[in-house]
């Protein structure tokens, strides 16, 4: 098996590690190889393919940190044609919130989310996807 060698902020990392003693983890490792494994999967629905999609990204972030919000808005603009809505709202005293509604195809939505999580020093990202063709809905976790 090859090592690789990341970097992330110590905060998370002793996160990671707590995770893996309370759910019973052999280590780190498995944690991070469970967690690709579901990343790398998470668009590979084939009942999602060549269908009509909504798709609902929330992201939060600093709101000292003016780096992300400029980052939202020029993914904002180079996604117009996926972007159907964008609100953006302050949260607490100290955090912002960035939601988008998207509307297109898989491909699409999956590059868009990537692109959001890849965005240095956002707090967390989150997002669902669903049909709105002639097909039918599906349910979460079909």
């Amino acid at each position: 098996m090859t090592v690789v060698s990341i970097s992330m902020p110590d905060e998370l990392l002793d996160r990671v590690d707590e995770f893996a003693g309370e759910h019973g983890y052999t280590g780190r490792s498995e944690v991070f190889r469970e967690a690709a494994r579901n990343l790398l999967g998470e668009f590979e629905d084939k009942k999602l393919e060549d269908r009509d999609l909504m798709g609902v990204v929330t992201v939060l972030f600093s709101y000292e940190d003016t780096t992300v919000e400029e980052r939202m808005m020029h993914l904002r603009h180079e996604y117009e044609g996926l972007v159907a809505s964008n609100v953006h709202n302050h949260v607490g005293d100290h955090y912002c919130m960035e939601l988008f509604i998207l509307e297109g195809g898989l491909e699409d939505i999956s590059t868009f989310v990537g692109k959001i999580r890849a965005t240095q020093d956002t707090l967390t990202v989150d997002y669902s996807v669903i049909p709105v063709d002639e097909v039918g809905p599906l349910t979460t976790g079909e």
